[in-house]
């Protein structure tokens, strides 16, 4: 099936909404955000009074040798306290607002992970694995830089508005009105740089994602890459995603990098005007009816004010263009999180004491609804029989597998385990009845001991050896550095294929499981293991259902009843014999294999 990512970007604007479904991540930590806010203003509060002691202690210089030293060391050390204030307020609140993100991402990213486990294995497949990580990793990284500590800077951006206008009310009405009037020019030009800036954010998490999703692609296959000389097409598709990700990536860095110098340039021209209008009124005096003279202090003081007053909108719009960013990241995440969940298991109940009576029911399934794969298949098996299914590349093989294990569930039809429906008895332990063997092995990073007792952590070290030993991979392991307790890389990336199928075998046998299916157990093992491999399934396979599915023929001939597969239908069902005197399908597809 076809890979996609995210979704075609069409929105312009902040979104609103992923910034309320974050709130309820941050809901358990309110109380801390609430006390990083009041240290905030207390710190704040700080800040504005300094520049009232700063202007009284100006007007204690009043002339020469006329200064009231007294006065201004009592004011250094006010000032002097008030900087520590301001330092212990900024620590504490940073202390805050910091156990509040980190906590509230930490939750996110661990719902996101979550929700992988929910999703049905069509939403995964269907999406590029990495643009699946990159929200999970990413996405919710850009949530905790841009939404949550760019909230902190918003409120601190606010208060100090209100702060300043006020102090700068009671100094002298008429310049704090000419600062309000002028200001709206600095909000209008950040407004108007950082419209489009939300659509080139999401572009570039879009492409970020899909960069990701290549690069996962190209590492996982490295050897097909290698095999097929694939690696200069790797790299222009590389070069291409990562031409992308440049042009979206620097038009949101540019658009958002000129939103301040602009607002600077701006608010640098109100300071100015504020300066000319003050030095007239204090040369003049109150020459403005309802205003006082002004004193050199008080317009030292006035002069900070404004620019503490334009400085938190240059901050404000700054988070602005970071909350774009954060936004886009945040609907990429949610959209993972709102993703449809398969069907709950909730109020169903355990499969027990399953013996591997199978019965399929006039079942019809396709990946894609108007592509049909598997029509009307219907199967009944008794406990203990070996089902082997062969047939073309696309016949429906792996599928059939796939809705035994409940992977995928059928448009219609229904699979019975010991007479219950399928669709009536938990996942997981209809999946724990079956033991698995696959074509693509997986192994996980850890010693080789953890990795044959992944389905059964409880077994003991005795368990382990005969597993390993039934599997013919007990040799190899005594023969490794560190025997069992070897650690291996990621996948088993310092082994051999064929001894990680090895390793896998020996951990579905030591699970017991009443039910196995085998999908291309042996194909990545040499002719000589394959035969040992043969006897030791003979022997894992006595008294249990087993569902085989392989290319190489020679490997089923024991098989109780075989099933001819093509186009989702099976065309012939026997055993080995009674299918080659046939001669159809099967017996072609037998002898096609010993043609020399």
């Amino acid at each position: 099936m076809k890979k996609t990512s995210s979704n075609t970007v069409q929105k312009n604007k902040t979104d609103f909404a992923a910034i309320k479904k974050l709130l309820k991540y941050a809901r358990p930590y309110v109380p801390v955000i609430i006390l990083a806010l009041v240290l905030s203003a207390l710190q704040i509060a700080a800040t504005l009074l300094a520049p009232v002691v700063i202007g009284k202690t100006v007007d204690y210089i009043i002339g020469e040798n006329n200064v009231d030293f007294g006065a201004i060391l009592k004011n250094a050390g006010i000032l002097a306290g008030l900087i520590a204030c301001v330092f212990v307020f900024q620590y504490l609140a940073s202390l805050c607002i910091n156990f509040a993100s980190f906590r509230t991402v930490r939750d996110l990213r661990s719902s996101a992970y979550a929700k992988l486990n929910d999703v049905p294995l069509s939403y995964v497949d269907s999406n590029s694995h990495g643009d699946l990580m990159s929200r999970v990793g990413n996405d919710v990284d850009q949530i905790s830089d841009g939404l949550i500590q760019g909230f902190s800077q918003l409120f601190n951006g606010i208060v100090t508005i209100i702060g300043t206008l006020a102090f700068m009310l009671w100094y002298n009405w008429l310049i704090a009105l000419v600062v309000v009037c002028l200001t709206p020019l600095s909000m209008f030009v950040a407004y108007f740089i950082a419209k489009g800036c939300h659509n080139m954010f999401a572009m570039q998490a879009k492409k970020r994602g899909e960069l990701s999703g290549l690069v996962t692609e190209m590492l996982s296959n490295q050897r097909v890459v290698k095999l097929f000389g694939y690696e200069k097409r790797a790299e222009d598709r590389f070069a291409t995603i990562n031409g992308d990700l440049k042009v979206w990536g620097q038009n949101a860095a540019f658009y958002s990098a000129m939103v301040n110098p602009c607002t600077r340039f701006v608010n640098n021209v109100i300071y100015v005007v504020v300066c000319v209008l003050g030095v007239y009124l204090v040369i003049k005096g109150g020459v403005v009816p309802g205003i006082g003279a002004l004193s050199v202090g008080a317009l030292s003081c006035v002069l900070s004010y404004a620019t503490q007053y334009t400085k938190p909108f240059n901050e404000i719009t700054g988070v602005v263009t970071e909350l774009q960013g954060a936004t886009a990241a945040a609907s990429r995440v949610f959209d993972l999180l709102e993703a449809q969940n398969q069907s709950s298991d909730e109020g169903l109940e355990d499969l027990t004491d399953a013996h591997g009576n199978i019965n399929i029911d006039n079942v019809y399934f396709s990946y894609v609804q108007d592509k049909p794969l598997i029509q009307g298949f219907s199967l009944n098996v008794k406990s203990g029989q070996r089902v082997a299914i062969v047939g073309p590349t696309g016949c429906g093989k792996t599928t059939l597998i796939n809705l035994l294990m409940r992977f995928y569930d059928p448009d219609s039809g229904k699979i019975e385990v010991e007479g219950k429906d399928i669709t009536e008895v938990t996942r997981k332990s209809l999946r724990l009845s079956y033991g698995m063997v696959l074509q693509d092995t997986w192994l996980k990073k850890g010693t080789v001991r953890e990795n044959i007792a992944y389905g059964n952590p409880s077994a003991t070290d005795e368990e382990i050896v005969e597993a390993a030993k039934a599997a013919h991979i007990h040799n190899f392991v005594t023969h490794l550095e560190n025997g069992y307790d070897t650690v291996l890389d990621d996948d088993g990336g310092n082994i051999s294929q064929g001894q990680k199928q090895l390793l896998c075998i020996a951990r579905v046998m030591l699970t017991h499981p009443p039910m196995l299916i085998l999908d291309e157990a042996t194909s990545s093992i040499d002719t000589r293991t394959e035969i040992k491999i043969q006897q030791a399934f003979e022997k894992l396979m006595q008294n249990k259902t087993s569902f085989i599915v392989a290319h190489r023929l020679s490997t089923i001939k024991n098989a109780d009843i075989i099933l001819v597969m093509n186009k989702g239908n099976v065309i012939e069902k026997g055993t080995h014999e009674e299918l080659l005197e046939k001669g159809g399908f099967y017996a072609n597809l037998y002898n096609s294999q010993f043609e020399h």
